[in-house]
C-alpha cells in the first residue's frame, strides 16, 4: 500500500467519526434533544434540498458531457427511494393495502419507514463522499486533503440533520448514533473501490451524486414536509421556515470551500 492510499484511508475514515462527533452534544441531554427534535426536522429539510440543488445536481452536470444522463438518474433515484419506502410500508402494513399502520415512536421498537429512508440515503452519500476522495488523492496529495476538509465542513450539518431524523423516526439516542456511524463507515468503502479499481470509476461518480441528489428531493420533498406542515401553530410555523432558510443558508455557505 502506498503512501497515496495511506493518506486516502486516514481522511475517510477521520470523515466517518464526524458522524460520532457532530452529534455527540445532542446525545446528552434528551430533554433538549425532544424539544429542539421540531426545529432539527426543519433544518434538515434545508439542508436535504440545500444539498441536493446546491452542491449534488450542479456538481454531477459539470461532470457529464450529456446532461440527459444525469437528469434520468436524477429521477432513477427519486423513483428508486418511492419504491424503497413503499415496500417499507408494505412490510409495516403485513402486506393489507386497506391496513395503513404508523409507526409510533413512543412505543418501544416502532421505527416510522423515514429511519430504512434515510440509512439507505446517507449510506450512499457516504459511499460517493469516499470515492470523491479517493479519486481526489488520485490527482494529488494536496487535492486530496483539500477535499476532506471540504467534506468534513459539508459531513458535520449533514450527520447533525441525520441523527436528528433517526431519533424523530424512533430510533433511541444510542441506536441512532450506532447507525449513523455504520452508515458513514460506507465512505471507507467508496475509497476501498476506487483504491481496487483506480481513476476508471470517475466517471461513475457524476451519475451516483445524481441518484442521491433523487434521494435526498424524494425524502425532504415526500416525507419530511408532510411531517412539518402537521404544525399549524403560527409561531412555531415561523420557526420551522427559519430553520428551512438557515439549512438552506449552511449549503450556500459551504460553497466557499467547495474545490
Amino acid at each position: 500500500m502506498n503512501i497515496i492510499n495511506v493518506y486516502a484511508l486516514i481522511s475517510v475514515f477521520v470523515v466517518s467519526l464526524i458522524s460520532i462527533i457532530g452529534v455527540f452534544a445532542l446525545s446528552l441531554n434528551q430533554k433538549i434533544l425532544n424539544k429542539s427534535i421540531f426545529l432539527l426536522v426543519s433544518l434538515a429539510v434545508g439542508a436535504l434540498f440545500g444539498d441536493a440543488i446546491i452542491h449534488l445536481i450542479p456538481e454531477a452536470f459539470e461532470s457529464v458531457e450529456n446532461p440527459a444522463r444525469v437528469s434520468l438518474f436524477i429521477i432513477i433515484g427519486i423513483v428508486s427511494f418511492f419504491v424503497l419506502e413503499k415496500f417499507l410500508r408494505w412490510r409495516h402494513s403485513h402486506g393489507y393495502d386497506s391496513v395503513i399502520v404508523e409507526c409510533d415512536p413512543k412505543k418501544p421498537g416502532a421505527v416510522k419507514p423515514i429511519g430504512s429512508l434515510i440509512i439507505a440515503s446517507d449510506s450512499i452519500h457516504n459511499l460517493i463522499d469516499g470515492m470523491i476522495i479517493g479519486v481526489s488523492y488520485l490527482i494529488s496529495i494536496e487535492i486530496g486533503i483539500v477535499t476532506t476538509v471540504a467534506i468534513i465542513l459539508h459531513e458535520i450539518p449533514q450527520e447533525i440533520s441525520d441523527f436528528a431524523l433517526l431519533i424523530y423516526a424512533g430510533y433511541s439516542k444510542t441506536k441512532a448514533l450506532l447507525l449513523n456511524f455504520i452508515s458513514s463507515l460506507f465512505a471507507v468503502v467508496g475509497t476501498i473501490i476506487v483504491y481496487v479499481f483506480g481513476s476508471s470509476v470517475e466517471s461513475f461518480v457524476p451519475l451516483m451524486i445524481a441518484f442521491g441528489a433523487g434521494g435526498f428531493l424524494y425524502i425532504a420533498g415526500s416525507d419530511l414536509v408532510p411531517e412539518i406542515h402537521k404544525t399549524s401553530d403560527i409561531r412555531k410555523s415561523l420557526q420551522q421556515f427559519i430553520a428551512i432558510i438557515i439549512g438552506i443558508g449552511i449549503m450556500f455557505i459551504l460553497l466557499v470551500f467547495e474545490i
